[in-house]
């Protein structure tokens, strides 16, 4: 069957990602095509379109890790799923398209309540959360947990994740105008990152010390937040947003400075504190099918609020959501919705 994907032939510019028509197969055996309906973006996507993502092929990319869409055809060996059935999919890139073949184990049924929009918005952004604050940070009742872009996907999702197991929360936002939109979400203390931060964030602190600490900036203000950490304390980071640019290809002399002076670690002085500093990335999740899916069943059990969309835009548009998702001024998920 034809359809339709959004494909580079070689990474390095959003200009080159482009709209085209390919042959799509039969789904082999334990897979299923899916028609997608919606498609969530993450920072890793443009990371990838940039060329800096070491995961990603450098030449023949299919972006996007996340969809939701209706199962047409499914392979030999495929009894969870029928025709008909709405989904949510994670995958291990190729995510931008009309129609996909995945393998069954990276699927999940869509709650019935869900929209495909929200059904795109889940997957990456609660699985990240959950894995760095549960199988990482080992959370723990009435932790205090800090909480990098708490307006952003998975900043969301690490606060509602968090508050089942009664922590403080402190969240940081990039300017005023999200707190306000933040109102509804229970994080306990939402900081603007300016010159004020650290010591508004002493003072909040009262002495006390973070527990967990939800790192994805990797910029200037990592140093003086990991300084604030309790013996036992853990500084988890599972992004580099610091790094993210807002123009279609990537400002080599930027990066290279920013990756010159970003922040290093005495290990001699973790032994010393008493600290630890992990760092992840969920596609090497993506190889542990087993794993992975313990994991989404363990989500889903947690009974986790629908999640929060930003901005919806259209297939077409592909480009000008991508860009609106680099600027950094977005509530939530940012979504492409399949016509």
């Amino acid at each position: 069957m034809k359809r339709m994907v959004y494909k580079m032939q070689r990474t390095g510019s959003l200009n080159r990602l482009l709209l085209s028509n390919e042959e799509l197969s039969v789904p082999q055996p334990n897979e299923v095509t899916v028609e997608v309906k919606a498609i969530g973006l993450n920072f890793a996507d443009f990371f990838c379109i940039h060329g800096l993502y070491k995961a990603a092929p450098k030449y023949d990319l299919i972006p996007g890790l996340e969809f939701s869409g209706i199962v047409i055809d499914k392979g030999i060996g495929v009894n969870e799923f029928a025709p008909g059935d709405k989904v949510i999919g994670v995958s291990r890139f190729g995510a931008f398209a009309t129609h996909i073949n995945l393998n069954k184990n990276y699927l999940m049924k869509l709650p019935d309540d869900w929209s495909f929009e929200e059904g795109a918005s889940f997957v990456v952004q609660a699985l990240t959360a959950y894995y760095a604050l549960k199988e990482l940070g080992n959370i723990q009742q009435n932790q205090i947990v800090l909480i990098h872009s708490v307006a952003g996907g998975v900043g969301i999702y690490a606060n509602r994740i968090a508050k089942k197991f009664d922590c403080i929360t402190i969240g940081t936002v990039g300017s005023e105008a999200k707190i306000e939109k933040m109102k509804n979400e229970n994080v306990d203390y939402i900081l603007v990152r300016d010159s004020n931060f650290i010591r508004s964030l002493k003072e909040i602190l009262n002495n006390r010390k973070i527990d967990l600490l939800l790192e994805s900036l990797t910029g200037k203000y990592f140093k003086e937040t990991f300084n604030l950490l309790a013996p036992q304390g853990r500084a988890i980071i599972y992004g580099a947003s610091n790094f993210a640019t807002h123009t279609a290809f990537p400002n080599y002399l930027e990066l290279a400075f920013k990756y010159f002076t970003r922040p290093k670690v005495d290990i001699l002085k973790l032994i010393e504190q008493n600290r630890s500093v992990m760092g992840f990335n969920l596609i090497w999740l993506y190889d542990k099918e087993i794993y992975l899916k313990s994991l989404l069943d363990e989500l889903i059990k947690l009974d986790l609020s629908k999640p929060c969309i930003g901005e919806i835009f259209k297939f077409d548009e592909m480009h000008k959501a991508i860009m609106k998702f680099q600027s950094g001024k977005t509530i939530g998920k940012v979504v492409v919705k399949v016509q």
